[in-house]
């Protein structure tokens, strides 16, 4: 379960936190100002280029590049694709349903400190390091979120309600001795996020039903003996289109990728440069508003992973644990937020798909620590 930042196209990351009933952290560049908000904001941001406003000139303006068969073959396939979801984009937008009362957690299962109010904690400034015993609990908390994260994908199929998926989430977890993390967290009403179609993230379950050809990403968090696993994956639910699952396909693939760059003294920028990378090659948009965090102990701290290209200082060490969690769209990366301040949709209200993984930072790679 990420947060959400909004930013430019800055040279630079601060930390600077504050609380509010939205914590804000400013993002310092030196040809704009953006601000990030760690929770999930109210209204939508539009970032400008380099500062600058663009105005129409009164004479035609040529450019030129070079592009090769490859590319231009991608850029053909991708227009055909967008022309083949005009059926998608016209079914009705995703509607909220009805909301079930909180489920009740066994008085006997530890829970983490910020269930004493409904405001969103502040991210920890340090980064969650561990010694051997910390990354044993890490391992077990982070193999139980996968096993619950693989069960809720066994009950995606039209007809159920996100509702069912989420209680039978919470059951799971509570049934293994752990708390069901996103519950209660800054005022969450549920046990896991649900994010069907054009909903980036942080979707609450609710009594809609799951339709033939949807997408759906599960994010599920829970904490085990004191520590939090975190991981998400978008499933497939019947026959879905084929532009559709290709999204889900390159995203996960984006996911790997920048994965796939981490190590002991590795840039946390590189994480950023190599999913931008892939998902441009198919054309997809990578949603900058929301984040990677570190996790552990704490559900949320330093650092801020950027999926997109960026140049954010910073290296990773030896013992660290964070998330890397990219969201990919078919269309526009700009968003909106619903009133119950969670649930974000895309603006132009194209799908969207993500994939996320805690991972273990070692001396030669990284560890994925949620897999059965």
């Amino acid at each position: 379960m990420g947060f959400s930042v909004s930013v430019s196209h800055s040279h630079g990351l601060s930390s600077q936190l504050s609380s509010s009933s939205l914590l804000a952290q400013q993002l310092s560049s030196s040809s704009s100002k953006s601000t990030l908000f760690v929770g999930f904001p109210f209204t939508s941001y539009a970032s400008t280029l380099h500062g600058k406003q663009c105005r129409s000139q009164p004479h035609l303006v040529v450019y030129s590049k070079r592009v090769s068969g490859l590319e231009e073959a991608l850029r053909i396939r991708r227009e055909c694709e967008l022309q083949g979801t005009t059926k998608f984009r016209r079914r009705p937008p995703l509607r909220r349903g009805k909301v079930s009362p909180r489920l009740p957690v066994p008085d006997h299962i530890p829970k983490p400190p910020y269930l004493s109010s409904n405001i969103l904690p502040e991210i920890s400034s340090e980064h969650q390091i561990h010694d051997a015993e910390g990354i044993t609990q890490m391992r077990a908390a982070c193999e139980l979120a996968a096993r619950v994260l693989d069960y809720a994908g066994t009950l995606v199929r039209p007809s159920v309600t996100t509702d069912q998926i989420d209680k039978a989430v919470h059951e799971m977890i509570t049934e293994a001795g752990a708390y069901p993390s996103p519950l209660g967290y800054g005022g969450f009403p549920k046990s896991v996020c649900t994010s069907v179609n054009e909903c980036m993230c942080h979707g609450i379950p609710d009594s809609r039903q799951l339709q033939d050809g949807d997408i759906i990403n599960i994010d599920v968090t829970v904490y085990l003996n004191g520590y939090h696993g975190d991981t998400s994956k978008t499933f497939l639910c019947g026959d879905v289109s084929g532009p559709l699952q290709r999204l889900v396909t390159v995203t996960e693939e984006c996911m790997e990728k920048g994965i796939a760059v981490c190590k002991d003294g590795a840039s946390f920028k590189k994480i950023g440069k190599r999913i931008s990378e892939h998902a441009e090659k198919y054309g997809y948009g990578v949603v900058e508003r929301f984040v990677g965090h570190g996790v552990g102990t704490v559900f949320h701290s330093q650092p801020i992973i950027l999926h997109h290209r960026n140049e954010s200082p910073g290296v990773m060490v030896e013992g660290q644990t964070f998330t890397i969690e990219p969201i990919l769209t078919l269309g526009g990366i700009e968003c909106n937020t619903w009133p119950d301040n969670w649930t974000t949709v895309t603006s132009d209200g194209s799908p969207a798909a993500q994939f996320e993984h805690t991972i273990l930072i070692t001396r030669t790679g990284a560890e994925i620590l949620t897999k059965c």
